[in-house]
C-alpha cells in the first residue's frame, strides 16, 4: 500500500487521539467528510489501522505495580520459544512479551496489585518452566509513553 502526506497525518492525527471524529479528522487534514472516511476505511481494510484504544489510569484497575521480567531460556529452539510466547501473552497480567537479543532472551512488560502478586506471578508463570533457566525482575517507577510512531518511512512509498 502506498501511503501519502495526507495518510500520514490521518495517521498522526488518530494516534494522539483516537475519539475524534470524522468530520474533524476531514477538517484537520483539508478533505471533504466523505473522502476521509474512504481513506480511513482503506487504512483500517490494508491493515494499516489495526485499531482503536482507550488510555486507562492503571491504578483504576487495580494496578500497584509495574515491572519488567528478563528470562533466559536453555534452549533457543523454536517451539520452545513460540510455546513461551503464545502461553506467556495468555497471562491476563501480561501488557507485552518481547524475543529480544543481547544477555536475556525475553522481556516481559506485566502489572500487579503488589509486591506479593509479583512474587506469586513469577513463580507461577516463569520460574515453573523446565525451559526457563533464569529470571530477573525489575520494578518499573515511572513510565512515559509516547503513543505516536515517527514517520520513517518516506511519502508515496510503499508498506
Amino acid at each position: 500500500m502506498v501511503l501519502d502526506r495526507t495518510d500520514f497525518g490521518i495517521l498522526r492525527l488518530l494516534q494522539n487521539d483516537a475519539s475524534l471524529s470524522n468530520k474533524e479528522i476531514a477538517a484537520a487534514v483539508g478533505l471533504a467528510p466523505s473522502s476521509a472516511h474512504e481513506r480511513l476505511k482503506r487504512l483500517r481494510q490494508e491493515g494499516v489501522l489495526r485499531g482503536f484504544h482507550a488510555d486507562v489510569a492503571p491504578k483504576a484497575m487495580g494496578v500497584g505495580l509495574e515491572a519488567l521480567i528478563y528470562v533466559e531460556m536453555s534452549k533457543h529452539e523454536r517451539g520452545l520459544v513460540d510455546q513461551f510466547l503464545a502461553e506467556i501473552v495468555e497471562v491476563p497480567e501480561v501488557r507485552f512479551a518481547f524475543l529480544v537479543t543481547g544477555p536475556h532472551d525475553f522481556v516481559v512488560h506485566l502489572v500487579a496489585r503488589d509486591m506479593q502478586h509479583l512474587k506469586d506471578l513469577v513463580l507461577d508463570n516463569f520460574t515453573n518452566r523446565p525451559a526457563v533457566t533464569r529470571v530477573e525482575t525489575s520494578i518499573i517507577y515511572e513510565a512515559r509513553v509516547r503513543h505516536e510512531l515517527p514517520q520513517l518511512q518516506s511519502f508515496a512509498s510503499s508498506i
